[in-house]
């Protein structure tokens, strides 16, 4: 069995305190909570929070998390340190602004890694086709589903305007548990930095990132943008 572990800050530098962000009547965290829950094959699913506030906010809608590090730099870091307390194979990052994430996903995305455990960490994908989108990273690979390369720039680069389908890195991640322990003691990467892209650390460092395509997945909260639209989206459904 997976462990899946929700990293969850309030000092987000685009939307602060967005784990508390009511969406549809119930905060993100709750939200995302609820939804991955609702997958059978995690042992367990815990919210790794840096604030009571969080652990409050749950506790109000009859659920629990565990307090972590404020000292951390990324959501990475976060689960890590509770990852050190727990025996689990695989460990499932869930963001916190993938409100919209669906179970079935996750549990394809559990499925893919352990029919391919040769890689360390896996990252699912969906065609995109947005261009100039900053905020969605994107990604390259080979014909054995490996990740090359990650940016937040279009790529692969449409060079006589052709109609450019890329891949977009999706907000729910599967770790080896040693490779998530070995990787949060790397030092950041000169194209990490660059690009600000935290797995760039991995490829740089010569893990083994694999991919899949997942069909069907919606958008998670990165901007106020995407926040109106996920409002508007659930008032729609009512």
């Amino acid at each position: 069995m997976a462990i899946a572990l929700i990293p969850a800050r309030l000092k987000s530098s685009r939307l602060q305190n967005k784990p508390l962000i009511k969406i549809g009547g119930l905060p993100m965290i709750v939200r995302v909570l609820r939804r991955t829950l609702k997958s059978k094959k995690f042992k367990k699913v815990i919210v790794c929070a840096d604030d009571i506030k969080i652990l409050n906010v749950l506790k109000k809608y009859n659920h629990s998390g565990v307090l972590t590090s404020k000292s951390h730099r990324n959501g990475t870091e976060r689960i890590a340190e509770i990852a050190k307390k727990i025996k689990s194979k695989l460990i499932v990052d869930v963001q916190c602004d993938s409100v919209f994430v669906n179970h079935k996903n996750l549990e394809k995305l559990l499925d893919f890694h352990k029919k391919n455990m040769h890689f360390d960490i896996v990252i699912p994908h969906i065609n995109f086709e947005k261009t100039k989108d900053k905020s969605a990273v994107k990604m390259v690979t080979n014909n054995k589903n490996e990740i090359t390369y990650m940016s937040r720039e279009d790529i692969p680069f449409s060079y006589k305007n052709a109609k450019n389908v890329m891949k977009k890195h999706l907000d729910y991640i599967s770790f080896k548990r040693d490779a998530l322990l070995k990787f949060v003691k790397l030092k950041p990467s000169p194209l990490e930095m660059c690009e600000e892209i935290e797995l760039l650390r991995a490829i740089e460092n010569n893990f083994k990132v694999g991919t899949f395509k997942i069909n069907n997945d919606l958008f998670s909260i990165n901007t106020k943008k995407d926040l109106y639209n996920a409002i508007a989206l659930l008032e729609l459904s009512k």
